[in-house]
């Protein structure tokens, strides 16, 4: 996966597919299969997340107590620290019988809806601490079958499809977090009317831990990446702490040796950086205006949801049909822009119609720029040695911004107020661009190969 600049023999070579051809990549085989991998990686997420809370908060448990939940998501941010065992060992069984990464992914998802099944167990009200355990459980299986995942998506897929597959698994994540949310609700309503509430959400989580067999059938009825094979037999002589040592020291050394490896890096750390500076603010900004708590479940969370789909398969389309710097340089300046939308609603004040406009165009604009941004990191990421842990390591340092340089962006907003911080927020958006722009002067995607994305 690459793109040259537009002045290059094979830029010119290669013409854009028609919109045809890009919506016909949306029904090769190995693209469902990212698909239905992609709402398997999604379900988990809000079970040791937002649904755990409400299930914690109907149980009566301290506020303090849930708010120490928020610690459970430590193995999302960590997982490149155990990203080298998925790319050298073999687990016993599971590996022989299905593959290097087939084996590793349907052990990780029997493991995972065994934690679920844990968590349905447990008892907030009795035993936190248990519930904790099982959320951690939850949450360090889903992340080990995320790595998973994002090295088989990166291996099986070939260039012109890596694009079309990260939209798909976008979408599907997107709607996997939407069943274990909205969906878990509902689940446990229902079971409410015949049995008693804790019976209801141990069936409820029980239900969401069936569900995960939707990854595993889908792992079972995929093949092998070939990319993967080729690696598995170029280290069958070594020994697994060999296999370790030189997964984890070949995919930082490997990406350091490139040229303009640092520039790469603060790109990485940066892309993002004005989607999560303004997406921190964005609820506290809905409620601020004076909007109610409906308007933010149904508007934000239901129409924006629509519009992030959308964007999803929007990013893959401009990820197909013009290189690679050039869809970076319009998902970068879209989402930016984007922020606007939310200045111009501060303006307008309560109104509906004015919130579901901002929303639209905020999500849909951030969600082409996540596409492409995410074809980009697995353009970055094609040895097949290391693919899990090289791509585990980039994703974390992608949520620098989101989790660290976006904190203060309370503290401006009291400053300057609304209008004037999401203007602002715009501007975050500059020092990425000037990077971009380096790279590209500096033949950064010529050096990625000779083809689109």
């Amino acid at each position: 996966m690459t793109a040259p600049d537009a002045t290059s023999p094979a830029a010119t070579a290669a013409p854009a597919p028609s919109w045809r051809d890009s919506l016909a990549v949306y029904l090769q085989p190995r693209v469902l299969v990212v698909l239905f991998l992609g709402f398997s990686s999604g379900l988990p997420l809000a079970l040791s997340g937002s649904t755990l809370l409400v299930w914690m908060a109907e149980a009566g448990v301290d506020l303090g107590t849930i708010g120490l939940f928020a610690l459970v998501g430590t193995p999302y941010t960590l997982k490149f620290l155990w990203a080298p065992l998925v790319d050298a060992l073999h687990v016993p069984f599971f590996t022989h019988a299905f593959g290097r990464r087939r084996g590793w992914l349907v052990f990780a998802q029997l493991l995972l809806i065994g934690a679920i099944l844990l968590l349905a167990l447990t008892d907030p009200a009795r035993s936190p601490l248990l519930v904790a355990l099982g959320a951690l459980l939850v949450a360090t299986m889903s992340s080990t079958q995320d790595i998973v995942v994002d090295a088989f998506r990166v291996e099986s897929l070939p260039e012109s499809e890596q694009a079309a597959g990260m939209a798909a698994y976008v979408a599907a994540y997107r709607i996997g977090m939407l069943v274990s949310t909205a969906g878990a609700l509902f689940i446990v309503t229902g079971f409410e009317a015949i049995v008693p509430r804790s019976a209801a959400w141990m069936w409820g989580y029980m239900v969401m831990a069936a569900l995960v067999l939707i990854g595993t059938v889908t792992a079972l009825a995929a093949t092998e990446p070939a990319q993967s094979a080729r690696a598995e037999a170029a280290t069958q002589d070594e020994g697994a702490l060999t296999r370790v040592f030189h997964a984890a020291l070949g995919a930082f050394s490997e990406f350091l040796r490139r040229k303009e490896a640092w520039v790469v890096l603060a790109f990485v750390v940066l892309f993002k950086f004005t989607d999560a500076f303004s997406g921190n603010m964005t609820v506290p900004f809905v409620i601020d205006i004076g909007f109610t708590r409906n308007d933010y479940a149904v508007i934000v969370k239901g129409v924006g949801i629509i519009a992030t789909l959308a964007g999803g398969f929007a990013g893959g389309f401009v990820a197909r049909r013009y290189l690679l710097a050039t869809s970076l340089w319009i998902g970068g300046i879209v989402q930016a822009m984007s922020n606007l939308s939310f200045s111009w609603l501060a303006i307008v004040g309560v109104n509906e119609w004015a919130l579901t406009l901002a929303i639209t165009s905020d999500n849909f604009c951030n969600a082409i720029g996540t596409v492409i941004f995410v074809a980009y990191l697995s353009a970055l990421c094609q040895n097949p040695l290391h693919t899990a842990t090289q791509y585990a390591l980039l994703t974390a340092l992608a949520a620098v911004g989101r989790t660290y340089l976006s904190s203060g962006a309370g503290y401006l907003a009291k400053a300057t107020g609304w209008p004037m911080f999401f203007a602002i927020s715009v501007l975050v958006a500059i020092p990425s661009l000037m990077l971009l722009a380096y790279l590209q002067k500096r033949g950064h995607f010529e050096a990625l190969g000779p083809v689109r994305v």
